[in-house]
């Protein structure tokens, strides 16, 4: 029987090396080699020059992550307290969006955040734009809000809400109700009831969210590409510029692609203990 597992395990560990170990190492050996194929420590020295978009990058991820935290949460609490049907129908609504392709859900922002788009038409129809002129004593024609680190950020939201929402609804969801009941029974109300036993114990699909929200958020390049116009360059675009741009220089872009796995890397086995911590705790 081992030895039939163990047959079976094989097509999965050759994938794994050849689509996940090997470009790694391939990333490894960029990074600490120069266009001549000699070792250099150079292309990480020379990435200060990009702390900027470092900054930038972690930042509006930091951001979107909390946002989606903020809106997610909620959502998954309701969603978890209401009866089958609703939640299934609730599913199907957070899901939907995820059908479809992800340049064409960026696209739409483009549309509606466009200085002629739907938001500033609406503005413009209720008499948004000319009330803020009249108070601010400004001559806007429309709110600019495409091409800004706001629209990033919303793009990074809406694209990515469902990796938050999704992995708390499951924990909650699970969760047994005998425990709720002891709680109140031994005089909690519902806010310690909440605090002091539903937070905790969804810890662990709450770092989940944290975890699938903020790494692709930091690395991503086509929504600051569309909705920030090129103006606000985030690491997932850097990257880019060095592999496909005029800027061509793989070497600096896998040293920068290794830092970026490094950091990541670190936050999550930072999440996973802190998450360890809490579970400790409650079982307390």
């Amino acid at each position: 029987m081992k030895r039939n597992l163990s047959r079976l395990t094989i097509p999965y560990v050759v994938w794994m090396a050849l689509f996940v170990v090997a470009p790694i190492i391939m990333v490894v050996i960029y990074a600490f080699t120069s266009a001549e194929g000699g070792f250099t420590f150079a292309n990480f020295a020379s990435m200060g020059t990009y702390a900027v978009v470092f900054t930038r990058s972690f930042k509006l991820a930091l951001i979107a992550t909390i946002v989606c935290l903020l809106i997610g949460y909620p959502v998954s609490y309701m969603m978890s307290k209401e009866g089958p049907g609703f939640q299934r129908i609730a599913m199907v609504l957070i899901m939907l969006p995820m059908w479809i392709n992800f340049l064409l859900r960026t696209y739409s922002w483009m549309s509606i955040l466009e200085n002629n788009g739907l938001l500033n038409q609406l503005f413009q129809k209720i008499g948004l734009i000319a009330l803020y002129n009249g108070i601010f004593g400004t001559n806007l024609e429309f709110f600019p809000m495409l091409n800004t680190q706001g629209a990033v950020v919303l793009g990074m939201v809406y694209n990515y809400l469902p990796f938050m929402i999704l992995p708390i609804y499951s924990v909650i969801v699970k969760l047994d109700g005998s425990l709720l009941e002891a709680a109140r029974d031994l005089g909690a109300n519902n806010f310690n009831v909440f605090r002091r036993v539903i937070l905790p114990l969804s810890l662990p699909g709450v770092l989940s969210g944290i975890t699938m929200v903020f790494v692709p958020s930091v690395s991503t390049f086509a929504i600051s590409k569309m909705l920030g116009g090129g103006t606000e360059l985030l690491l997932g675009d850097l990257i880019e510029q060095q592999f496909l741009g005029g800027a061509y220089n793989p070497q600096l872009g896998a040293a920068i692609s290794l830092v970026m796995m490094v950091i990541v890397v670190v936050c999550m086995v930072v999440m996973n203990r802190f998450g360890e911590g809490e579970e400790q705790a409650v079982m307390l």
